[in-house]
């Protein structure tokens, strides 16, 4: 197809309202085939794209990088766990295992995130937290804590499943921000980056070789992690991340196509890394202000003559004087002040007075609190009292 025509072809399926959904104040990456997909900064959890970023869907095994980060906070590399009949009988894609086999956490991990294997994850599950129901209350109860508001999880390796609470599911929002929490793990990034790695039991019994799937890491330059995931439910899903020029993107996709649609999910995460890449950049929006000195009243001033009026001067809590914020071009970031008009005598050093926020799109970004510099004295009976004597003693002496 010609550029023409091609351009053409956009410009006719925009007008049919057949284009990606986005924010209003959002430029398309371009159509994408997943259902639900998001572009978020890494290092700020902001969301710079989302096509139905936060309809709950099955996610399939991308729920492996919330096993694994779990288990790389709570369980030892060198525990070692033995199989269970429940771990056993888990379908492929599987490492194959018979039940009383022992494996150590750290070779499971490379098995659960290498070739994504359903017992591995299990197995750890059952190693950590004694059963796949305790572990995965606790992988929700750390997905809360990191702000996931719509994730469920049941399993520990992504199959799908429901229950009286609802189904296995997330968001891709969500999913880009438990990926963003989990590459700042070195050893998350280091066993996702693998090429390949031999799992062995540990009595040497036998061995599994496992290779990584994540074609992402050889696509782009600056691919530093990821994971797939398929379920007849799900359909492809993927969450992956990149790092380069200084800026850190991760994209989740759910629901990428179903069979004969493998590729999808490298088509649509390219267009979307490309389109951070080429559309946002650091700027400093920093604002340098003079801060007046606030009115006290009833304070004493510093030549303590009653009939000046008393001030005491601010600053910025903290010495910081640079805000850097990923934006593309047409955006601006909103400053705002809140100051006190006035004081109640006394105050102390360091007392907030006020703060200065930082907006972008109607979100706060940043909120630097403004303090006292210094303190100041009520004009009270007791400093009186401590006036009155101090001029008597003066004049005896």
């Amino acid at each position: 197809m010609s550029k023409k025509l091609f351009l053409l072809f956009i410009s006719f399926t925009l007008i049919l309202g057949m284009a990606v959904p986005v924010r209003a104040e959002e430029e398309p990456p371009g159509e994408l085939y997943a259902k639900s997909a998001v572009l978020m900064d890494a290092d700020s959890g902001r969301v710079l794209y989302e096509k139905n970023g936060y309809d709950k869907l099955p996610m399939a095994s991308t729920t492996k990088i919330m096993t694994c980060i779990l288990a790389l906070e709570e369980g030892n590399l060198d525990d070692v766990y033995e199989v269970s009949a429940y771990a056993a009988s888990q379908p492929k894609v599987h490492m194959g295992v018979s039940a009383g086999e022992k494996y150590r956490l750290g070779d499971l991990l490379y098995s659960l995130m290498l070739e994504s294997h359903n017992d591995a994850a299990v197995i750890i599950a059952e190693g950590i937290s004694g059963s796949v129901e305790a572990f995965a209350a606790e992988m929700n109860q750390m997905a809360w804590e990191l702000g996931c508001e719509d994730t469920y999880f049941i399993t520990p390796n992504g199959l799908d499943q429901g229950d009286e609470k609802g189904v296995h599911s997330t968001t891709a929002a969500d999913l880009a921000r438990i990926m963003s929490y989990c590459i700042q793990n070195e050893k998350f990034l280091e066993i996702t980056q693998t090429p390949s790695y031999t799992v062995t039991e540990v009595d040497g019994k036998r061995t599994i070789s496992c290779n990584n799937h994540n074609t992402f890491l050889s696509m782009m330059s600056g691919a530093i992690s990821g994971k797939t995931g398929f379920t007849g439910n799900a359909g492809y899903c993927y969450v992956g991340a990149l790092q380069r020029d200084g800026k850190s993107y991760v994209v989740a996709l759910l629901a990428c196509g179903w069979p004969n649609n493998k590729g999808y999910k490298w088509k649509d995460t390219q267009a979307l890394m490309n389109y951070g890449l080429e559309n946002y950049a650091y700027r400093d929006v920093w604002e340098a202000v003079e801060l007046s000195p606030i009115p006290v009243v009833d304070g004493i001033p510093p030549s303590g003559d009653l009939a000046e009026s008393t001030a005491v001067p601010i600053k910025l809590e903290t010495e910081e004087c640079t805000l850097p914020v990923l934006l593309r071009e047409d955006e601006t970031v909103e400053v705002s002040y809140e100051i006190k008009p006035s004081l109640q005598a006394p105050v102390n050093a360091g007392q907030r007075v006020g703060t200065i926020t930082y907006r972008l799109n109607g979100d706060v970004i940043k909120t630097c609190c403004i303090v006292t510099a210094e303190s100041v004295e009520k004009v009270d009976f007791s400093w009186c009292l401590r006036q009155v004597l101090g001029l008597f003693f003066a004049e005896a002496q």
